[in-house]
């Protein structure tokens, strides 16, 4: 059986693409199944935004055939670990917690490369380009220890 993990921001088109498509290069596709998700439907059925693509190609990555979707209750029963890109997401997620189950699946992403100290992967949405590459360093390093913990 598959590993499931979700990656989680606000649109689905900047930061979860990017940690999606990243820890996807670095695990067993026959052994973790990564996918991402916004907790609002903003850009549902968007492709990932153009300068996150940009980013990935950049380091031989290619998100470009991502579709935003929204966050469901559903995927606490589809999905192992759910990982919110920030503070604000990772409460947006808690709301829709059925249980303590559901409630044990969720944590920042930064939390892994910052234990407990509760760190948001800043939106790089209104910022320029050096936000996108900073946010990708940032996933890039997150994503690489998760793919050691998972497999």
């Amino acid at each position: 059986m598959r590993t499931k993990v979700l990656m989680v921001c606000l649109g689905n088109i900047c930061r979860s693409p990017l940690a999606e498509g990243l820890l996807a290069s670095k695990v067993n596709p026959e052994k973790v199944w990564v996918d991402s998700a916004g907790t609002s439907n903003y850009h549902v059925d968007d492709l990932p935004d153009v300068r996150s693509v940009e980013v990935a190609q950049k380091y031989g990555l290619d998100i470009s055939q991502q579709r935003g979707r929204q966050f469901t209750i559903e995927d606490f029963d589809q999905f192992d670990y759910i990982y919110a890109m920030d503070n604000s997401n990772y409460e947006n997620i808690l709301q829709l917690a059925r249980n303590e189950a559901d409630r044990q699946k969720v944590s920042l992403i930064l939390n892994k490369t910052y234990p407990d100290q509760n760190k948001d992967v800043p939106d790089p949405y209104y910022g320029g380009q050096n936000g996108f590459e900073k946010v990708y360093q940032m996933l890039d390093e997150a994503t690489s220890l998760i793919a050691k913990e998972i497999g």
